[in-house]
């Protein structure tokens, strides 16, 4: 039985993580942590002394001195779901890898995995074509464009290296060739929505992955949390998990 330290446990996506845990046949919650929701006792994780094999963290990017040091001082395991890190904070995530096994990932959705492979073959077959990403989330969403976005980006950089990112669009300027824009919608109740435009003069490919619940980006961290505790120390996404998938 995989025992989890829930992190952000009274959050809404902590919420839902703990609904999964609980319904799972192989986790338990080991305990819910969340330092400003009332109804949470445990405020901080060092307040928990008991036994646990993971952590799963769906608090805020502004915890994670707190959230590795716990994590590396007991050996566990760690899931971490929030976007939006600083260059420091990314660092503090890189340099806990060498001792925990530490799964980081942009979004965790297996149809996001796949979108993003099918977006980078079209774009190395379409040498020539305009690439432009558009995200949605819900108006409560404080990081844009999302990690997602970023993320599609950067892999298609892999494809096509001379890229250059440009973030929304505004005055008199033309689109150059070796652009690929990123543009934010902030909406309603949008749980999220990525669409990626492959464009030449004669025709447009559109790849779309819609998030019709927020329960898939915890079905993926359960799923990530029960393939890094049988890991040693080292940098796990979705890309190294989907690669040992027979």
């Amino acid at each position: 039985m995989l025992r989890i330290i829930l992190n952000g446990a009274g959050g809404r996506m902590g919420k839902m993580m703990a609904s999964v845990i609980e319904n799972a046949p192989d986790a338990v919650l080991a305990c819910a942590v969340d330092k400003v929701a009332e109804e949470i006792e445990v405020k901080s994780l060092s307040d928990f002394n008991g036994d646990a094999d993971c952590i799963i963290d769906f608090s805020h990017h502004s915890a994670t001195k707190e959230l590795v040091s716990y994590a590396v001082a007991k050996k566990l395991p760690l899931v971490i779901a929030p976007t939006g890190h600083t260059e420091d904070e990314l660092s503090l995530i890189n340099e806990a890898s060498k001792s925990i096994p530490v799964f980081f990932t942009a979004n965790f959705s297996l149809g996001i995995a796949v979108l993003v492979e099918l977006a980078k073959k079209a774009v190395a077959m379409f040498p020539d074509a305009d690439v432009e990403i558009v995200e949605a989330h819900h108006n409560r969403k404080a990081d844009a464009p999302s990690g997602t976005a970023k993320m599609i980006a950067n892999a298609l950089k892999e494809v096509r290296p001379e890229a250059e990112f440009v973030y929304g669009r505004n005055g008199m300027k033309k689109r150059e060739k070796n652009e690929i824009g990123i543009h934010a919608l902030r909406m309603g109740n949008e749980s999220g929505m990525h669409e990626i435009y492959v464009s030449t003069d004669s025709q447009t490919l559109t790849l779309r992955h819609n998030a019709e619940s927020h329960q898939v980006f915890a079905d993926g961290a359960l799923a990530a949390a029960r393939y890094i505790s049988q890991k040693s120390a080292g940098f796990y996404n979705m890309d190294t998990m989907l690669s040992e998938v027979k």
